[in-house]
């Protein structure tokens, strides 16, 4: 008998270390691949996030073509390029262009700066330092830039580091649309391993869980991201007629902004920074045009979004600030979309578990 339970007790340890053997080893391999592929990981995974909330326009597409997937994946590609790039070029053109146009007058000692408003030492806590910096900027624009010039300094180096991350985030998006392009491309291969990982993951529920992480990608996209990059358009719209300079900066300040739901933030400069370069009938008609483009998610969001697949704001507020500080620029939109699908996931495994504990209550006990 002790001879008998000795060797299980052996077999056991034996069985034992060889699963913990095949457990570090596959935890091993699993990071190794981790690390490998952590710098694509932004792109993968944006690449996937386009694929899923294109895809319904791909199948029309498709279907119009005559079931030709590879044909309307390429048509696909280029207008999302096209999206992409060319609203870009003309920002940047814009931004160039006004920097330019700035460095040119300040040589040749032509730029001034108008006095300000009257009324603006009655604004809210801003209204009298704003006034005496625009004072000394108006009647001194020397000795104000001398003033400013160590904060400038300073300044330049966030500049330029951030515009190389705006140059690279732009090139992250279009390998990212590439790498979109090809996934759609072989859409039924992807949507058969898909489903496989649902259904391994998440057993008889698979499907169900498959479908809400689809449609949640393609509502937080159409409804956050979608209506963000709607305003962009007319706010750099707005930003370009009424002259504001550097109007490309302006537009991507908003952007970035409107994802996180804060687009009045760039919006409140723009209007003040409008009153004191043009004339006060077109400065008012820049501010009705900004209280257009701050309203309107009002009206775009409830189109967007879809039913009953809408995120709290909070959850895309942090899900951008934490994908912003974890990967950058381009955080801000996975982030968003990452922490969504993650919330409804959680809130559907929390009526699924509240289903089964009522389907136990109403069983019949047994004697």
């Amino acid at each position: 008998m002790i001879a008998e339970q000795f060797a299980k007790d052996k077999e056991y340890i034996r069985r034992a270390l060889e699963v913990s053997i095949h457990i570090g080893l596959t935890i091993l391999l699993v990071g190794a691949c981790l690390l490998i592929l952590r710098p694509f990981l932004p792109l993968i995974l944006w690449g996937v996030i386009i694929a899923i909330s294109t895809y319904p326009g791909f199948g029309r597409l498709q279907k119009a073509l005559g079931g030709r997937g590879v044909l309307a994946a390429v048509v696909c590609t280029v207008l999302m390029l096209a999206v992409l790039t060319v609203p870009a070029v003309l920002l940047t053109g814009t931004l160039v262009e006004g920097v330019q146009t700035l460095t040119a007058r300040m040589k040749g000692n032509t730029l001034t700066v108008p006095p300000p408003p009257p009324n603006i030492e009655t604004w809210f806590i801003i209204g009298p330092p704003l006034k005496s910096m625009w004072t000394a900027a108006a009647t001194n624009l020397s000795a104000a830039l001398t003033f400013l010039a160590p904060h400038m300094k300073a300044v330049i180096p966030v500049l330029l580091s951030t515009s190389a991350g705006i140059g690279l985030t732009v090139l992250q998006f279009v390998l990212s649309i590439l790498l979109a392009g090809v996934l759609l491309a072989k859409a039924q291969a992807g949507s058969a391993a898909s489903r496989a990982l649902a259904n391994r993951l998440f057993g008889e529920r698979g499907a169900e869980f498959e479908e809400i992480v689809s449609s949640t990608i393609r509502s937080v996209t159409t409804g956050i991201l979608g209506v963000a990059l709607i305003q962009a358009l007319l706010a750099a719209l707005g930003f370009l007629v009424v002259g504001l300079p550097g109007a490309g900066l302006w537009g991507l300040a908003f952007l970035f902004a409107a994802v996180l739901q804060v687009g009045v933030v760039v919006l409140l400069p723009a209007v003040i920074c409008a009153f004191a370069i043009v004339s006060t009938s077109k400065a008012v008609m820049f501010l009705i045009w900004c209280f257009f483009v701050a309203l309107i998610d009002n009206v775009l969001k409830p189109l967007l979004l879809g039913r009953g697949v809408a995120v709290p704001i909070a959850v895309i507020f942090l899900g951008a600030i934490g994908g912003f500080i974890a990967m950058g620029i381009i955080g801000l939109f996975i982030g968003a979309i990452i922490l969504s699908v993650g919330y409804k996931l959680f809130l559907a495994w929390l009526d699924g578990a509240n289903l089964h504990v009522i389907a136990q209550k109403d069983l019949p006990q047994s004697a």
